[in-house]
């Protein structure tokens, strides 16, 4: 549970309600807390969720399921469930 204030889900509107869809975790039904601190400013949503699909895509070096994989693994050592 997130310490900042959020929006709630059911009150994304205006600039977050298209972020929304783009966030949301399809297998729990809600946006998890690490995107949801950004909910007050939705340009840094934005900017978050573009960050880490920029860092998530394939590229020539690493395919998409290799920086998965290296996320997966540095998230484990990190004790962080994200």
């Amino acid at each position: 549970m997130s310490w900042i204030r959020t929006v709630p889900d059911d009150q994304w509107e205006g600039e977050l309600e298209p972020l929304h869809g783009r966030v949301v975790d399809r297998d729990l039904g809600r946006v998890d807390h690490i995107m949801a601190v950004h909910s007050i400013n939705p340009r840094g949503l934005a900017a978050h969720d573009g960050l880490y699909r920029s860092a998530m895509a394939g590229t020539g070096t690493l395919r998409k399921v290799e920086r998965e994989l290296i996320a997966y693994v540095v998230s484990l050592e990190n004790d962080c469930h994200y």
